[in-house]
C-alpha cells in the first residue's frame, strides 16, 4: 500500500488541480483572448497552468521544511526523505517560476517568443528593470538557493533558515497579486501573503507525510499525524479568514457571487469546507484509534484498527484531490477579472495619489473608538497569543499549577493593546498626521511591552507544553534553544537591549526608514515589527522573569532607565524644535484640511514622543525599585534561614579568625 500510496496521492493532487484550472479558466474567462493585444492561446492558457506548478513547487517545498522541522525526528530516515522532497519541490518551484516570469513578459508585452538577441535583450530588461520581472527573477534565484540548500543543510537549525528563505520567496507572488496597486492595497497583500504561505504548509505537509510514510514505524506515524493535524488546524484557519478578506476585497458584495469570478469563488469556499471536514473527521474519529505498531514488532492489530488506518490514508488522497481543486480554482481566478476594480489610481486627491485611499473622516475623540483598519497579521498574532497563553494557563490549572492571575491580565491587556495600535484608529490615521504615527510607534515600543513581559510568556511555554522526548523539536524546544543561543543572549544584554532601544528612535526618523516604512507596506510591517521587539527585549532586561542571560544588577538598571528617560526626552525636544517636516512630500502633501496644520501637528507628534514615553518609563523605575528592594529582603531572609540552620557558624568563624589574629599581634 505503502509505494501505490506515495504515486497516488502526488498524481490525484496534480491531476485534479489540472482539472480545476482548465475548467476555472473557463467559467472566469481567463483565458479569453483579449481584444488588442492577445498574446496567443499557447500564453493563455500556459501562464495560469505554470503560475499553478509555482504554487504547488512552493506548497511542497514549504511544507515538506516545516514537517521535517516541527514533526520528524531528525536522527530517523524520514528526516533526511523529507529534506530531499523538499529540494525536489524547490526545484520545481524555481523552474516553474522562471516559466512564469517568460509567459509574464509575453502576456504583457504581446511578443512572440524566439532565440533572437533581440527577444533575449528584452527579456533580459524585463527581468531586470521592470518591478514584474524583477519579483520573479527573485523569486525564482530564491527558489533555486532553496533547492541547493536543501542538500547542503541537513541540521535542524541551518534547515530553519533554509525554511524562512523559502518563506521570504513568497513575499513578491503576495505583491504582485490582484489590488497590488489598488486601494486597499495593505489589505490585500497581508490576505494574499498569509494565503500563500499557510496553504502551501496545509497543502505540502499532508503531502510530505505521504511520501516519507515508508521511512516512519507505527508509532512514529500516529506522533506525526497528531503534530500535522494541529498545524493543519492552524492553517485552515488562516486560510479561511485570509480569503475571505481577499474575496471581500475583489467581490465587494453579496450579489456578485453571481459573476464568474464569485462563482469560482463559491467553488474554491466549498473546497475549503471539505477539507475542513476532512481535518475534523481525521482528529476526532481517526488518528487516535489507528494502530501503533513499531518497526520490527509484530503485527498484532485488530482488524477494526487496520481498516482505520486504510481508511486514513485512503481519506488522505481523497483530501489532496480537494486541495488539489482549490489549487487549480486560485490559479484561475488570478487571471479572472474581479467584479470590483482592482487598477492603481492615476486621478484623485493627493491623499488617494500617495496612499490609494481616500483621506479618512476628521480625527475627533469619538474616532479614537469607532475607527477601524483591521490589520489582519496583527490580528491573527493578537488572536493565537490570547488563545495559546490562555490555554496555556488552563492547561496549568487542570493539573493543579498555580499561574499568577496578575499575570495573565497583564498579557491579555498588552494584546489588546496591541490590537488596538495595529488596527484600530492609529492604524486608520497614521498615513496621514505625524502626531498620530508618532502616538502608534510610542505605544509599541513602550507601552505594550510594559504589558506584556510581566505576562512571562516564556515561563509560561516552559511550564504548559509537553516536552517531546523523541529527538524532534516542537514549540518547546525552539523557544529553548533561541532563548539559550548567542544570539540571544547578546540582544538580551542590557546595554545592548537599551542601545538599541534608544538608538532605533534616531536612525528611523533621521533616515530614509521613515520614508519606507510609510511608502511600502513592508517597510510598516517591518516598523511595528522592529520597535516591538527592541521595547521588549529593553523591558525584559529591566524588569523580566523569564529564563535568559543573567540580568544587570538593580543599581545599573536604574542607571540605564534614566538614560534612555534623557534620550527619549532630548529626542522629543529635537522634534518639537525642527523647522522642518519629516517626510515633507508625504505628510505635507496629503491634501488634509481639517485639523492641525502639518507643522503643527509634528510638533504635538514631538510632544508624545517626549510625555507619552516618559509614563511607562516612570512605571518601569517604580518597578525595577520595588523589585531591588524584594531582592534585598530576599536575601536577607535566606541569610537568616542560613545563619538560624547552622546556629551562626559564618559569625563564629569570623569571630574566631578575629580572635587569632589578636593573639598574633599580641604575640
Amino acid at each position: 500500500m505503502t509505494r501505490s500510496l506515495r504515486i497516488l496521492g502526488p498524481a490525484v493532487l496534480v491531476l485534479a488541480a489540472f482539472a480545476a484550472v482548465l475548467v476555472g479558466l473557463v467559467i472566469g474567462g481567463g483565458a479569453e483572448a483579449p481584444a488588442i493585444g492577445d498574446p496567443g492561446a499557447a500564453v493563455r492558457w500556459g501562464l495560469p497552468i505554470a503560475k499553478l506548478l509555482v504554487n504547488l513547487g512552493a506548497a511542497l517545498t514549504l511544507g515538506t521544511l516545516t514537517v521535517a522541522l516541527f514533526v520528524l525526528d531528525a536522527t530517523r530516515p524520514a528526516y533526511a526523505r523529507a529534506l530531499d522532497v523538499a529540494a525536489a519541490g524547490a526545484a520545481v518551484y524555481a523552474i516553474a517560476s522562471a516559466v512564469t516570469g517568460v509567459f509574464t513578459f509575453l502576456n504583457v508585452t504581446g511578443a512572440s517568443f524566439s532565440f533572437g538577441s533581440d527577444f533575449g535583450q528584452k527579456l533580459g530588461f524585463f527581468f531586470t528593470d521592470v518591478a514584474l520581472g524583477q519579483a520573479w527573477l527573485i523569486t525564482t534565484l530564491i527558489a533555486a538557493a532553496v533547492t541547493v540548500l536543501c542538500f547542503a543543510v541537513r541540521g535542524q537549525t541551518g534547515v530553519l533558515f533554509v525554511g524562512l528563505l523559502a518563506l521570504v520567496s513568497l513575499v513578491p507572488m503576495a505583491e504582485q497579486g490582484h489590488a497590488a496597486g489598488a486601494a486597499s492595497h495593505d489589505a490585500a497583500v497581508n490576505g494574499l501573503g498569509l494565503h500563500l504561505m499557510f496553504a502551501a504548509v496545509w497543502i505540502g505537509g499532508l503531502l510530505a507525510l505521504i511520501l516519507v510514510k515508508k521511512q516512519l514505524d507505527g508509532g512514529e506515524i500516529i506522533d506525526a499525524l497528531r503534530r500535522y493535524s494541529t498545524l493543519a488546524l492552524i492553517c485552515f484557519i488562516v486560510v479561511a479568514l485570509s480569503g475571505y478578506v481577499s474575496a471581500q476585497l475583489r467581490i465587494g458584495t453579496l450579489p456578485q457571487l453571481l459573476t464568474p469570478y464569485g462563482l469560482l469563488v463559491v467553488l474554491k469556499v466549498a473546497a475549503l469546507i471539505a477539507l475542513g471536514l476532512f481535518g475534523a473527521i481525521y482528529r476526532r474519529w481517526i488518528i487516535g484509534r489507528m494502530p501503533q505498531t513499531a518497526a520490527g514488532a509484530a503485527k498484532t492489530v485488530t482488524a477494526a484498527a487496520a481498516k482505520r488506518t486504510r481508511m486514513f490514508w485512503s481519506l488522505a488522497v481523497a483530501e489532496l484531490a480537494f486541495m488539489g481543486i482549490a489549487s487549480g480554482v486560485a490559479a484561475a481566478l488570478a487571471r479572472s477579472a474581479t467584479p470590483v476594480p482592482q487598477e492603481a489610481p492615476v486621478t484623485g486627491t493627493p491623499a488617494i495619489l500617495l496612499t490609494g485611499d481616500p483621506l479618512p473622516d476628521p480625527l475627533t475623540a469619538m474616532k479614537f473608538v469607532t475607527a477601524w483598519n483591521i490589520d489582519l497579521i496583527w490580528l491573527l498574532v493578537c488572536g493565537f497569543g490570547l488563545f495559546f497563553y490562555l490555554a496555556g494557563v488552563w492547561r496549568l490549572h487542570k493539573r493543579g499549577d498555580r499561574w499568577s492571575p496578575l499575570r495573565t491580565a497583564s498579557w491579555v491587556a498588552g494584546l489588546l493593546l496591541l490590537f488596538w495600535l495595529t488596527c484600530g484608529a492609529s492604524n486608520v490615521y497614521q498615513d496621514y498626521m505625524f502626531s498620530v504615527h508618532m502616538l502608534e510607534h510610542m505605544g509599541l515600543t513602550m507601552a505594550v511591552p510594559v504589558l506584556l513581559v510581566p505576562g512571562a510568556p516564556i515561563t509560561l511555554a516552559m511550564r504548559a507544553i509537553r516536552k517531546r522526548d523523541d529527538g524532534s523539536r516542537g514549540a518547546r524546544e525552539w523557544i529553548l534553544i533561541f532563548v539559550h543561543s548567542s544570539y540571544a543572549r547578546f540582544l538580551s544584554n542590557g546595554v545592548i537591549a537599551a542601545v538599541l532601544f534608544a538608538g532605533s528612535l534616531w536612525v528611523f526618523y533621521y533616515s530614509p526608514l521613515l520614508r519606507w516604512a510609510m511608502e511600502e507596506h513592508i517597510g510598516h510591517e517591518w516598523m511595528i515589527v522592529h520597535f516591538l521587539l527592541t521595547g521588549y527585549l529593553f523591558v525584559n532586561a529591566l524588569i523580566g522573569i523569564d529564563p535568559g542571560p543573567e540580568r544587570l544588577g538593580y543599581p545599573m538598571r536604574l542607571l540605564l532607565l534614566l538614560a534612555t528617560m534623557a534620550t527619549h526626552a532630548f529626542f522629543g525636544l529635537s522634534i518639537m524644535m525642527s523647522t522642518g517636516l519629516f517626510a515633507a512630500d508625504w505628510f505635507g502633501a496629503m491634501g488634509r484640511t481639517w485639523g492641525a496644520t502639518p507643522m503643527e501637528d509634528q510638533f504635538v507628534g514631538g510632544g508624545i514622543a517626549w510625555s507619552v514615553g516618559e509614563i511607562p518609563t516612570l512605571a518601569l523605575a517604580i518597578v525595577v525599585a520595588v523589585q531591588w528592594a524584594t531582592s534585598d529582603t530576599k536575601d536577607q531572609r535566606r541569610i537568616d534561614r542560613r545563619e538560624a540552620r547552622s546556629g551562626d557558624a559564618e559569625l563564629r568563624a569570623y569571630n574566631a579568625q578575629l580572635a587569632r589574629l589578636a593573639e598574633r599581634d599580641r604575640v
